[in-house]
């Protein structure tokens, strides 16, 4: 064995396992993208396990209510970049892996650069948008993704776009759920998670790429696991051996105009509350209460053109707002407030 390799003599014991499994994550590259609850179980047991190249793409702040779920950051790290701090702990645990911070925000204009250099890709992400796109770059990519959701008290994990051995493709996230009307569902931040689960998924999802770079056990290929924290009972659904989907090209990124805080109170600006009557209850900075369901119903209010700020509780339902108000009005100054009240209040 090589003398580097005596933290991993445990793994090489296994049957079927071997030198040769560790040579092959040695030489793999993975993708982790998102850094928050999913990503750091993902990325600590990757590096521990011996992957020679994560990269860690993440271009969000730490921020205290993180704290709870992410467990690779501490209360000093607040207000640090989440790729930054992740890619500095990971290189202390394993001096010798290569780490490769992306602060940087996926879009449809660099995805398939990022993703090409890499082997396989981990969805650690906590908006549709990225999901979707991530699913659609590795599609036209040839790249497996390792799919991991989390919400209040249940989990998702499956991995998509695996090849199969008659060079058709397994399944992938729209095969599952063609479209998802993204402003109706809250992410964690929103509507809660335990944080166990966060951990419970990730690990998982940790696995599934190793199993799919050694080449060892099955894949949850062509299936959906889904897990409930609370009863500890799970169930696998089958949805296929190959994708019925046909992706040809990716849906362009819209840029949503943000603003800092720091930049509202400097201006003469509306706010607008755009989460829910019981949250603002507990928290709000002032402005008008809309709840982003009553948007499309309220479209007028926002014909004048008056410089106005959405805001939520981190920066996802805020930015749908400005989407329907742009859609209706191209051209009117609304914005949405960057990284939302966790960021700016956390």
């Amino acid at each position: 064995m090589d003398a580097d390799w005596t933290r991993y003599s445990c793994q090489i014991a296994l049957p079927g396992f071997g030198e040769a499994a560790q040579r092959l994550l040695q030489q793999a590259k993975v993708l982790v993208v998102g850094a928050g609850g999913l990503g750091c179980p993902v990325l600590q047991y990757l590096a521990a396990a011996g992957v020679g190249t994560i990269g860690v793409a993440d271009y969000d702040i730490i921020s205290v209510s993180n704290l709870h779920r992410q467990i690779l950051y501490n209360p000093s790290d607040a207000g640090l970049k989440k790729a930054i701090v992740a890619c500095e702990r990971l290189q202390h645990q394993n001096p010798d892996i290569k780490l490769i911070p992306l602060d940087i925000k996926i879009t449809s204009g660099n995805v398939m650069d990022i993703i090409g250099q890499y082997d396989i890709v981990v969805d650690g992400t906590d908006n549709f948008e990225t999901r979707y796109l991530l699913n659609d770059a590795a599609v036209l990519t040839g790249k497996p993704l390792v799919y991991g959701a989390i919400y209040q008290y249940e989990g998702q994990l499956a991995v998509w776009n695996v090849k199969n051995s008659d060079g058709t493709f397994s399944p992938n996230y729209r095969d599952l759920y063609r479209e998802v009307n993204a402003a109706q569902i809250p992410n964690c931040a929103e509507g809660g998670v335990i944080p166990t689960l966060a951990g419970i998924i990730g690990c998982m999802q940790a696995n599934e790429v190793i199993k799919y770079i050694t080449k060892t056990g099955e894949l949850l290929s062509g299936k959906v696991l889904i897990f409930d924290a609370q009863t500890l009972q799970s169930r696998v659904i089958n949805i296929g051996a190959t994708t019925k989907t046909n992706i040809e090209n990716l849906i362009p990124t819209e840029e949503i105009p943000v603003i800092s805080l720091a930049d509202i109170n400097q201006g003469d600006f509306e706010l607008i509350d755009v989460r829910t009557l019981q949250e603002r209850d507990l928290f709000d900075i002032g402005g008008k209460h809309m709840p982003l369901e009553e948007i499309e119903e309220n479209l007028d209010h926002f014909a004048d053109n008056r410089k106005r700020v959405f805001y939520c509780a981190t920066g996802r339902r805020s930015g749908e707002a400005v989407k329907i108000v742009l859609k209706k009005y191209p051209g009117t100054k609304v914005f949405s407030l960057n990284g939302g009240l966790e960021a700016n209040h956390g």
